[in-house]
């Protein structure tokens, strides 16, 4: 087992309330006045209309996304400019959080509250402020993406990045070097959870190391990990069954990717690294099965 008991559980906790907060998010920006029983209409978002995407092409554009925005971060690594990559990320968590908190309070007290934690998390990081913000970061990148999708695009998404998250860990390996590198920075985007290693406590603080154990107050700590992609793709799976099938629907749909995450952390060892989406993308098709035998009933 890759972690103890304890430390999966909570991951597998904060996977599911990112998930369910999100599909509440969602709820949120349903224009119910435009929507009816077959068709769900998303209202603006704070920060402008979404991109102009068609919804069965829209993975195009998102996997090249992916590539260059990986391609970028290796270059800004490469040329140590670390002011510009936390001014692209500090942008990023700005801009997700305003469309998450949007959903809830009025935009200007949104845009006050996500300024002030982005500038706390791009500058004083701590396990806190980054497990806070991840909550709310994908909730809002779900907002802004899930209209684009329809479920046959998200679907092949699904599986090209599956593919794509194999090759990058188990053959390039160049995830791997991104995640240390970002841990150093202080700008690691997806969820961390450091503990003590020889009391499985969680330990309170921001790692600079990833897959190696640290010291630190006399204890040896190490860092259970989980990567910004394995959280949002998922969640954009489970918002498109909500766009196109329904909410109770959409709920199944994250119990089955805990599962699948579940399942890699149970088969996983210590200290190496492993690919989480085809685990993921895989709970996620089971549970669109499940959705679709229980409507058969």
């Amino acid at each position: 087992m890759k972690h103890s008991v304890k430390v999966t559980v909570v991951l597998l906790l904060l996977f599911l309330l990112i998930q369910f907060i999100g599909i509440a998010v969602l709820q949120r920006y349903v224009d119910l006045s435009q929507s009816t029983a077959e068709e769900i209409i998303f209202a603006e978002l704070p920060i402008g209309e979404r991109p102009p995407l068609e919804e069965n092409n829209s993975y195009i554009t998102v996997i090249f996304a992916v590539l260059l925005g990986t391609g970028l971060a290796f270059l800004l690594m490469h040329y140590h400019l670390v002011w510009l990559w936390k001014a692209w990320f500090f942008i990023a968590v700005l801009t997700t959080l305003l469309v998450s908190f949007s959903a809830f309070i009025p935009a200007w007290w949104a845009f006050i509250l996500s300024f002030v934690l982005t500038t706390w998390r791009v500058w004083r990081p701590n396990f806190f402020i980054q497990t806070g913000t991840e909550l709310f970061v994908y909730p809002g990148l779900a907002a802004i993406f899930v209209p684009l999708f329809s479920l046959t695009s998200i679907s092949i998404l699904l599986i090209l990045i599956a593919f794509y998250d194999a090759y990058a860990v188990w053959k390039s390996k160049h995830m791997i070097t991104l995640a240390k590198s970002q841990a150093q920075v202080k700008i690691f985007a997806g969820l961390l959870v450091p503990y003590a290693v020889s009391k499985q406590e969680l330990v309170f603080h921001h790692p600079q190391k990833l897959g190696k154990e640290e010291k630190k107050n006399g204890y040896s700590m190490r860092t259970a990990v989980l990567g910004g992609g394995d959280v949002a793709f998922p969640l954009l799976f489970a918002g498109v069954v909500f766009k196109e099938l329904g909410l109770w629907q959409s709920l199944i749909i994250p119990l089955f990717a805990a599962l699948g995450l579940g399942l890699l952390f149970w088969k996983a060892k210590e200290k190496k690294f492993y690919p989480a989406m085809p685990f993921i993308g895989i709970g996620c098709f089971v549970g669109l099965l499940v959705v679709w035998l229980i409507g058969l009933l």
